[in-house]
């Protein structure tokens, strides 16, 4: 059992970054998967000094106070947060996701009529050229657009509504900032590393219409 606050299952199933031989994040694996891949020699375990080790390093070092451990033979083992692929170059995506979430990010939550921020629950997305007229479901034709624009417009162009973008609507060539996008399930040792990924990857993806 898992000297610790969680039951060793549980722990064996929590999340693990994977990064390639660049420190680029190309994955997130689970605890169990992640000392397969160390004990196959395909990766490394990193710790909090940005350190490398393989199996038998990472398992000499002192667990007995780490609050993440696992109980071995002989006593226990520290769980690993972040892997380091040795042999293997894939880059992570650079493809945005056109997600909700993107899309807030985007506009800043900001309505693209009155130009006010809202908290996201007063905001829907506005198609600038109504699905009934033909407008798609794509980067360049939805926008943010709180309650009372988005009533005032109704199914019309903007032209006709008589209202104006504040910005005409685009898509983004880097994924738009996004601080406390990881918060919810991650782990501090990752942080580091997350600046650099893709974060519309952990967003569901909106099917172009």
């Amino acid at each position: 059992m898992l000297a610790g606050s969680l039951p060793a299952q549980s722990l064996l199933n929590s999340k693990v970054l994977v990064l390639n031989r660049s420190y680029l994040p190309v994955h997130v694996t689970s605890v169990k998967r992640a000392f397969a891949l160390l004990y196959q020699g395909v990766a490394k375990a990193v710790d909090e000094r940005y350190q490398t080790f393989d199996f038998d390093s990472w398992q000499a070092l002192s667990a007995e106070v780490h609050h993440e451990r696992l109980g071995v033979v002989g006593g226990f083992v520290r769980v690993p947060r972040v892997l380091l692929l040795t042999a293997f170059e894939r880059m992570p995506r650079r493809h945005v996701r056109f997600s909700r979430f993107n899309i807030f990010a985007r506009d800043g939550n900001r309505c693209q009529y009155c130009g006010r921020r809202f908290a996201r629950s007063e905001l829907n997305l506005d198609h600038v050229i109504p699905r009934s007229r033909g407008g798609l479901s794509t980067w360049e034709n939805v926008v943010c657009s709180c309650h009372t624009c988005n009533r005032r417009k109704g199914g019309r162009t903007p032209e006709q509504a008589q209202m104006s973008l504040i910005r005409a609507p685009f898509r983004p060539q880097w994924t738009p900032s996004t601080p406390g996008l990881f918060s919810l399930r991650s782990y501090r040792q990752w942080m580091p590393f997350l600046t650099t990924v893709d974060a519309a990857y952990w967003n569901t993806e909106l099917l172009p219409e």
